[in-house]
C-alpha cells in the first residue's frame, strides 16, 4: 500500500517527463552550444585553429561597422511590420465581426496568406517588385507616374521597404485570426449597457472592446514581435541583406556570417546578443502593459 502512494506520488513527474526531455533535447541543448561556441574561436575552416576565445567574439561584433545599420534595419523591420499587421489585422476582425452575406467566403480568402509558405510569398513579391517586368513598375509606368521601373530591390536603404511590404502581407491574418477570437468572447450584454449609457462607436471601442480584449492584444503583441524579430527567410529569398546590407536584420546577418565566413563563434555571439534583446525586450514590454492587470474593469 506504501509503495502504491509512493509510486502515485512521482506520477506527475513520470507524465511531464517525455515533454521535458524533448525540451531539452531541442531547446536547452542547442542553447548552451551556441553559449559555449559565442566564447570560442570557431572557423570551419580553420580545424585546427579551434580555441577558447573569451569575449573576442563579442569585442570584434562591437568593431564591426555594419552592426549599427543591422541593428537600426532590425528595428525598423519589427516596428513597421508589427505596427502594420496589428493596424490591418485589428481593422480586419472588426470587419469581420459584424455578420454580412458570404462572411465565411470572404473569411477563408483573408486568411489564406497565413496558410502560403514564406518561399513562395518571398518569390511572389520579388517578381511584383521586378525592375523589367513586375506588375507595380507596370502599373506606376503604365498610368504615367514613372517613365521607366524602379530597381526597388537594388536600391540602398530602400530595398527593405518591400521586404516590409511582403511580411506585412504575410503577417495580417494572424493579428486577424487572434482578434476576431478575443471579440467573440466579448459579452454581448455589456455591449448593451453601454448603449443604455449612450456611449458612441468609438466609446464602446476604446471603452470596452479595448480594455476587454488588451490580454490578447498584449500576448499576440508579444509573440509577433519575437517571431518577426528572428524572421529571415523573407530577406534571404528577395534581397539576400543586399545591397551592401542595408537589408538585413540580426537572423539573415548570422546567416551570412555562418555561410560566407563560416565563424559560428561570431554567429553564435549575435545569437546571444539577440536572445539578451528579446529577454529585455519582454520583461520591459510586459512591465509597462501592466499584463497582470490586463482585462479588469
Amino acid at each position: 500500500m506504501l509503495k502504491a502512494i509512493r509510486w502515485k506520488s512521482y506520477e506527475p513527474y513520470l507524465l511531464i517527463a517525455p515533454a521535458v526531455l524533448i525540451i531539452l533535447a531541442f531547446f536547452a541543448y542547442p542553447l548552451l552550444s551556441g553559449l559555449k561556441l559565442a566564447f570560442m574561436h570557431y572557423v570551419l575552416f580553420e580545424p585546427g585553429n579551434i580555441h577558447f576565445s573569451g569575449f573576442e567574439n563579442f569585442k570584434s561584433l562591437l568593431e564591426d561597422k555594419n552592426l549599427p545599420q543591422i541593428l537600426g534595419n532590425s528595428v525598423l523591420w519589427v516596428v513597421l511590420t508589427v505596427g502594420l499587421q496589428f493596424v490591418l489585422g485589428f481593422i480586419l476582425a472588426l470587419a469581420l465581426n459584424k455578420q454580412f452575406k458570404g462572411k465565411n467566403i470572404y473569411q477563408s480568402i483573408v486568411f489564406l496568406p497565413w496558410a502560403v509558405s514564406a518561399f513562395l510569398i518571398g518569390m511572389i513579391f520579388k517578381w511584383l517588385f521586378n525592375e523589367q517586368n513586375g506588375l507595380i513598375n507596370y502599373l506606376l509606368v503604365k498610368f504615367g507616374i514613372l517613365e521607366k521601373g524602379i530597381p526597388f530591390l537594388a536600391i540602398p536603404h530602400v530595398s527593405i521597404f518591400p521586404v516590409i511590404a511582403a511580411m506585412v502581407w504575410y503577417g495580417v491574418p494572424f493579428f486577424g485570426i487572434m482578434i476576431l477570437a478575443a471579440l467573440q468572447n466579448v459579452p454581448k450584454d455589456i455591449y448593451e449597457s453601454a448603449d443604455i449609457d449612450g456611449a458612441g462607436r468609438m466609446t464602446k471601442l476604446f471603452r470596452v472592446t479595448i480594455p476587454y480584449i488588451k490580454p490578447t492584444i498584449i500576448i499576440t503583441l508579444l509573440l509577433r514581435v519575437i517571431w518577426v524579430f528572428n524572421s529571415a527567410d523573407l530577406i534571404y529569398i528577395m534581397t539576400n541583406g543586399g545591397p551592401a546590407n542595408t537589408s538585413h536584420n540580426l537572423p539573415s546577418y548570422i546567416f551570412n556570417k555562418i555561410f560566407y565566413t563560416t565563424d559560428y563563434g561570431q554567429a553564435s555571439a549575435l545569437g546571444i546578443m539577440m536572445l539578451a534583446i528579446l529577454i529585455l525586450y519582454t520583461l520591459i514590454f510586459l512591465k509597462t502593459t501592466k499584463y497582470d492587470d490586463a482585462g479588469d474593469f
